[in-house]
């Protein structure tokens, strides 16, 4: 629909002429859509703030006015700036707000939808709705290259220690200073490596400008949007990093459970439950033969003789990882008769990575654990 521009040296005016036609072009694709115009605002009186107004009649009779507002480098932290602005639009009835961009992130679109804004971009992927009236929605066109400011790579262990402290429901409506985060770490029992505060400082500036996070006074912050910002870092987790081994044991129920928990009677974070086996703990939902666990790799050799395990191609009841990165033995849920168990957002992570049912039994956990705790916060 648009040539990919260097976005960067984009004036105001220009963006706002190319985002009209494609606007344009996009309400003319609508064939039911007939004497669609989209036109600058030339005059601030009637609709302070906004950049185009689109109106046209409706095939039911009357018209509709779209107003929107076109923005060149604009973060999530920002929508709420936005979210409030009336459409007043000469007091018609069927309006709709509308922010247009060079390029959306998944996660403003997300934010537009939620506070009933429609939105668009260079490319002509859209979401421009008036509710009952109209409804078009494009996506799949390559986005317009945009020079974007760089962010964290939450997919790091590092970045996945301030994010696991920030969702763990332990910690729900916690509030932080970068300081105090990086000063938690050495709190833990079992220890997990703090980040450093330039890591904290930078995963945390990028939060704020995604909205996840909300500043507080005194330079504190807390998390704004769990869920979301839970969405996010599963889209970055590598699960991959982890070693898999497939174990076969003639063990099974109490006595496996008992050998298990002699190889760590003190809770030290060498061997725990993980992923479906966790879950069976912590909000119990799908039922499926393996145990897992997270194990340090200098435990295996004792664990197979202690489990009498040995390695299989297939067949396995036994499923041990060994992960690269102590942050998933993060406060850990302990219990006097068995191994602990990964936290609970650990957990949850684990699970939507596991394949087979995995999406089932962490929504489970999701909808048991970490919710309800993430809603106990007062606003």
């Amino acid at each position: 629909m648009t040539s990919p521009v260097n976005i960067k040296g984009l004036s105001p005016v220009e963006l706002e002429r190319r985002l009209a036609e494609v606007l344009q072009e996009l309400l003319s694709r609508a064939t039911w859509l007939r004497g669609w115009t989209v036109k600058p605002v030339t005059s601030r009186a009637n609709d302070p703030g906004w950049d185009l107004i689109a109106t046209g009649p409706l095939p039911g009779g009357g018209r509709s006015t779209l107003c929107v507002e076109c923005k060149l480098h604009f973060q999530p932290s920002q929508f709420s700036s936005l979210r409030d602005r009336p459409c007043h639009a000469d007091h018609r009835k069927h309006t709709s707000r509308v922010l247009g961009m060079p390029y959306l992130s998944p996660r403003m679109a997300a934010l537009c939808q939620e506070h009933d804004w429609s939105w668009f971009d260079l490319a002509g992927n859209c979401r421009i709705e008036i509710p009952g009236i109209l409804l078009i929605e494009r996506s799949g066109q390559t986005p317009v290259r945009i020079h974007a400011p760089s962010g964290a790579n939450l997919s790091t262990p590092e970045a996945g220690r301030v994010v696991r402290a920030l969702l763990a429901p332990e910690n729900a409506g916690k509030r932080w200073t970068q300081r105090e985060m990086v000063a938690h770490f050495s709190t833990l029992v079992p220890p997990v490596p703090a980040p450093s505060l330039a890591l904290v400082n930078k995963v945390v500036q990028h939060l704020r400008s995604q909205a996840f996070l909300e500043p507080l006074p005194n330079r504190g912050f807390r998390v704004r949007d769990f869920e979301g910002l839970l969405n996010v870092w599963r889209q970055a987790y590598r699960f991959d990093r982890s070693v898999r081994r497939r174990y076969f044991t003639l063990l099974q129920g109490p006595s496996l459970k008992d050998k298990l928990r002699a190889l760590d009677p003190l809770d030290e974070g060498r061997v725990v439950y993980a992923a479906f086996s966790a879950a069976d703990v912590q909000a119990p939902h799908v039922r499926q033969p393996r145990t897992w666990l997270y194990m340090v790799g200098d435990l295996e050799e004792q664990f197979k003789m202690t489990a009498e395990a040995k390695l299989v191609d297939s067949g396995e009841n036994l499923v041990v990882l060994i992960p690269d990165d102590p942050g998933v033995f993060y406060q850990l849920e302990t219990g006097t008769q068995r191994l602990a168990c990964t936290n609970a957002v650990q957990t949850y992570i684990d699970l939507v990575h596991s394949g087979g049912r995995g999406e089932e039994a962490g929504k489970a956990v999701l909808e048991q654990r970490l919710k309800p705790a993430w809603s106990k916060i007062e606003q």
